[in-house]
């Protein structure tokens, strides 16, 4: 049997053989080079045959070992690593160097990478100075995308994107001051005095430092919330090409720095179908408002009124595994800032749909969102800063996609086809001539 797909063209009879690749899953990763069916034609001057696929939605774009998802098992795994093994046993430091660099760090590895990212969390005085330019009420989403572009000022070695050892340097400096700058932003848009970072601290213990200090002298994170937002970050590290990554991806191939790719990646995520679908979660829980009034909004989803938000996902079809960590979590934090009525809610949205066949038949299972948000809100997070929390643990993810398409002899610049569907060639006709 030979691994190729035979296609013949019925407007010419004519039959072609295009072979069949695998990736490490052949039962998941079989494709064709779609460059081949340019050899379709009709005539020699045709142009050839294209695919049409809106979205990438049966489309590889690339070549990767990062992430790989089996979406009807509700399977995620980094470098091969299965993420319940990670979220349980790993930090998130430990994670981002695995994304990063495709292997588990030594102890000593684990040492000089931490040491390299804690220690490059302070910014530049000027880009206190710059955040002070937006409103006062600006989204903290769009002042994290604008300034991470500003960073590109900043460092301009970072151009020399072929350089390891400058690209890894760049690597450290955003993995460390993405969270700088989150907090940065959030506190810009409430007000607050700008609080410096604190090297003593864990990654995720000094974001919280920098986000929640007040007059505290030592402001000491709760352990169980520190623990809890590391692996919550550890969850959204990296999930195969979606938009955001795309975007890295197709913006870093035309070799700009890599601070204003992550800002293209960062303004991917900024949408409500990605980054911000935990806000609107969150939304629609306060729109329900009592657990009483499940069952009614239950039956409006049903009607087509509108969408369950949290529920369902682009590739899984089974539950996220994500998902489930964080259902397991989600009482840790509330033991910790409170009961929510939320929670109640979310509780009772999950348990109908998990039980009603509408739901089953179009595999509406609870996703990362729905959880996240609870938790978000519970630690004292404003729905305005989700997208921002994503953007954090994203960003090493971000990196292995764009170094790995650096390093990829296959891909180039980023240029999809398009099908033309517009007028044929036509005369022009001066304006007083017109109809």
């Amino acid at each position: 049997m030979s691994d190729t797909l035979t296609i013949i063209d019925n407007r010419t009879g004519k039959r072609y053989e295009v072979p069949i690749e695998y990736g490490t899953y052949p039962t998941y990763g079989a494709a064709i080079p779609t460059s081949d069916l340019r050899k379709i034609k009709v005539s020699d001057d045709d142009f050839g045959l294209l695919g049409y696929d809106p979205a990438f939605n049966n489309t590889a774009s690339c070549k990767s070992a990062i992430t790989h998802i089996d979406g009807e098992r509700g399977i995620l795994r980094y470098r091969g690593y299965p993420i319940e093994d990670l979220a349980a046993n790993s930090s998130f430091l430990e994670v981002a160097y695995l994304i990063v660099h495709g292997e588990l760090p030594t102890a000593d590895a684990l040492e000089t990478w931490s040491w390299d990212i804690l220690h490059h969390s302070i910014v530049h005085e000027n880009i206190k100075k710059f955040m002070d330019g937006f409103r006062y009420d600006a989204h903290p989403m769009g002042i994290l995308i604008s300034t991470v572009a500003a960073l590109s000022t900043f460092y301009p070695e970072s151009k020399n994107i072929h350089d390891e050892a400058v690209r890894h340097e760049q690597m450290h400096r955003l993995i460390a001051k993405m969270p700088t700058i989150a907090a940065l932003a959030y506190r810009h848009s409430e007000g607050y005095p700008y609080t410096y970072p604190d090297n003593d601290l864990s990654y995720c213990g000094n974001f919280l430092r920098m986000m929640f200090k007040m007059t505290e002298r030592n402001y000491k994170p709760d352990p169980i919330l520190e623990k809890v937002l590391d692996v919550v970050f550890i969850l959204h590290v990296d999930h195969e090409q979606n938009c955001s990554a795309n975007a890295m991806r197709s913006v870093g191939s035309s070799f700009p720095d890599p601070y204003v790719s992550i800002a293209a990646a960062a303004a991917g995520l900024y949408g409500p179908l990605h980054g911000g679908a935990n806000e609107q979660v969150l939304r629609m829980l306060h729109e329900i408002g009592h657990i009483d009034h499940v069952p009614a909004y239950i039956k409006k989803v049903k009607n087509g009124d509108f969408r369950l938000m949290g529920f369902g996902h682009r590739v899984y079809k089974n539950y996220d595994p994500r998902a489930r960590i964080l259902k397991e979590m989600t009482p840790q934090v509330l033991d910790v800032t409170g009961k929510s009525p939320l929670l109640e809610i979310a509780v009772e949205l999950e348990r109908i749909a998990l039980e009603d066949e509408y739901f089953i038949d179009r595999n509406l299972y609870p996703n990362v969102d729905f959880y996240s948000g609870i938790i978000y809100q519970a630690m004292g997070f404003p729905a305005d800063m989700f997208s921002v929390l994503f953007a954090i643990p994203r960003t090493p993810g971000w990196l292995a996609q764009w170094a790995e398409m650096l390093e990829d002899p296959d891909q180039k610049i980023a240029r999809p086809r398009q099908v033309y569907i517009g007028e044929d060639e036509r005369a022009y006709v001066p304006v007083d001539k017109r109809g």
